[in-house]
């Protein structure tokens, strides 16, 4: 029987927000160990569509989402690369009147934070994005948000972890964690066992079983976003774009591709493999077309899924357990986790070492979720 590893931060889950969390705390010098099934970084957070945006946010998720915008801004001093991200804007578009309400409702809410958005109707979309479809009739713009590229940043947060000081154990399974009321004592399929006084459940598309494991099992909805890249264009279309409804998001990057992405791919029982649909690609296509016509001949080259996992109020859980002391929770991000990985390491870790933050996830919780005491 292999010996009993222990540290004084366990975190299940190699992910941005994981890898964030452990080089986090590691910078506060204490020791953490973290376990990821895979590689770190190889699912949801290095296949994603790469959008840094605090536009279209819930209310809930701002404070969060701010904290997160000002470590992009310094990225490379924190894990070596500022992994593309560059500051193109975010465009919210309105396709019918319906839209309008909802962008308007939407930047009154956020200038109460501080977030500052710009209402453009048809003719001032007409005179600065003038690539736009016709159908398109109104959006918000937020020009402090921007894109990155997450097959760098997802592995550069775990090389920053372990040049910190983290262990990061790959190919670890784990498949039991248990609370002894002082110590958290962890397994993997392989037979080695962890333990630690403090728990980070940031295992994604599969963290209801872990939280379960503590009595907090909650609704978590496997989301399986599909993404198209297409050859290179001359760049023209920079901000990125969302939609009121959320079935197509577009950016076109500096060499040139467009990168789009809507509608859902399938993945297997277990939920560790997913594929594109070709029907949904045909479908995202065409929307993407419409919302940027100018796009239409362009070959698609490549086509990916990954896993994501959703709450049913369409926010992240974020913050202590409300059943077991030492357990703090990071995930059901429902494809929000690229751009708020990095401020929920940071405020976990300051939770954890210091026992407070002053970023306010209150709305975060589990508690707010029946399966939550």
């Amino acid at each position: 029987m292999s010996p009993t590893l222990g540290a004084d931060v366990i975190v299940i889950g190699g992910g941005i927000v994981g890898c964030s969390t452990a080089l986090h705390i590691a910078r506060k010098g204490h020791s953490v160990i973290l376990l990821e099934r895979d590689q770190a970084g190889i699912r949801a957070s290095g296949v994603n569509f790469g959008g840094v945006r605090q536009h279209g946010r819930a209310l809930a998720e701002i404070p969060l989402s701010f904290r997160s915008r000002a470590i992009w801004a310094d990225l490379a001093s924190l894990i070596g690369t500022d992994g593309e991200f560059t500051q193109t804007g975010h465009l919210r578009l309105a396709r019918k009147e319906s839209d309008i309400n909802l962008l308007q409702l939407h930047l009154q809410a956020v200038s109460l934070y501080g977030l500052e958005l710009e209402y453009l109707d048809r003719a001032d979309l007409d005179r600065r994005f003038p690539w736009l479809g016709p159908h398109i009739i109104a959006g918000t713009y937020c020009p402090s948000d921007g894109q990155a590229n997450p097959r760098l940043i997802a592995p550069a947060f775990a090389a920053a972890a372990r040049k910190a000081g983290a262990s990061i154990i790959e190919g670890a399974e784990v498949t039991a964690a248990s609370h002894d009321g002082g110590l958290y004592r962890v397994s993997t399929r392989d037979g080695r066992r962890f333990e630690a006084p403090v728990l980070v459940n940031a295992a994604g598309a599969w963290a209801n079983s872990v939280a379960g494991w503590f009595g907090e099992s909650v609704t978590l909805v496997p989301e399986v976003p599909q993404i198209m890249v297409t050859e290179p264009a001359p760049y023209r279309f920079q901000p990125v774009l969302g939609v009121i409804g959320g079935d197509l998001y577009f950016r076109q990057i500096p060499r040139g591709n467009v990168i789009f992405g809507g509608g859902q791919g399938r993945a297997n029982a277990g939920h560790t493999r997913s594929r594109p649909l070709p029907e949904i690609s045909a479908q995202a296509a065409a929307e993407a077309v419409r919302i940027v016509p100018e796009i239409r001949h362009l070959n698609i080259i490549r086509t990916w899924t990954g896993v994501d996992g959703d709450t049913i109020d369409g926010s992240p859980i974020v913050g202590p357990s409300a059943t077991t002391p030492g357990l703090f929770h990071a995930f059901g991000f429902c494809g929000h986790g690229f751009q708020l990985g990095p401020g929920v390491g940071a405020v976990l870790a300051e939770l954890i070492v210091d026992g407070r933050s002053d970023t306010d996830i209150h709305g975060l919780g589990i508690a707010r979720f029946d399966g939550g005491r």
